[in-house]
């Protein structure tokens, strides 16, 4: 651990592996695990429990502790909540925060301001650009592209449903790219390989391979050989 960090608040049922380095004024709440060569920012959170209405049925879910895994990055005044796990190598920008019983897959990153919200799951070596937004039960696969301000959505009544209604995030397939700007509705999924216009609307799912434009999106052409991901890698 980093010689004297100022005004570190650690839990002292926190684990902290080695060589780990703390910024000023960071917080380590219960049950936190932080792997080998992590690095914390100024200001950052960890570990941070929802605040949630009484009615709300995740109040009453326990969460296991915020698990950061090995050579993790969390960048200054970032909030990683309970029940988070981030895969080793991962970057958190400044001011992100990611929700409770998330998941942040090895070597991704979460650019700054990014919100990562509850029930998430964030494959390996995805990009998620300045101020994008996952809504709560999006699923993002492996080696995506999200554009900043890109933002996706879960609810299509606004609140306005029975008890028991399903919120349903967008998909986002392997090496999928959605351009700045761009809004997701409720439940698309976007195949993979398939590309998305910067500012589009998203209400329909876009197929393998499809680049989609315009509001709402619409097909244009095939994602050529040569735009694909293995060609870059």
């Amino acid at each position: 651990m980093s010689p004297d960090p100022v005004n570190l608040v650690l839990s002292p049922t926190a684990v902290v592996g080695s060589d780990v380095t703390f910024g000023a004024n960071v917080v380590v709440h219960d049950g936190v695990r932080i792997g080998d060569g992590c690095v914390i920012g100024d200001g950052a959170v960890l570990g941070k429990r929802p605040s949630l209405a009484r009615r709300s049925a995740a109040s009453r879910d326990p969460l296991d502790g915020l698990i950061l895994e090995d050579d993790v990055t969390v960048s200054t005044q970032a909030i990683v909540f309970a029940g988070v796990r981030v895969g080793a190598g991962a970057i958190l920008g400044d001011q992100c925060y990611v929700r409770e019983r998330s998941r942040i897959g090895a070597e991704t990153v979460v650019g700054r301001g990014v919100a990562v919200d509850n029930d998430v799951t964030v494959g390996a070596r995805v990009r998620l650009q300045t101020q994008c937004y996952l809504t709560a039960h999006s699923v993002v696969e492996d080696d995506v592209f999200v554009g900043p301000c890109a933002m996706t959505t879960n609810d299509n009544t606004m609140a306005r449903h029975p008890a028991g209604f399903e919120l349903r995030g967008a998909t986002l397939r392997r090496a999928c790219r959605v351009g700045g700007g761009a809004v997701l509705l409720p439940g698309v999924e976007v195949g993979e390989e398939a590309f998305v216009a910067a500012g589009a609307v998203v209400a329909a799912d876009v197929p393998s391979r499809r680049l989609v434009m315009g509001v709402p999106a619409r097909p244009i052409r095939e994602v050529e050989d040569a735009e694909l991901l293995e060609r870059w890698a």
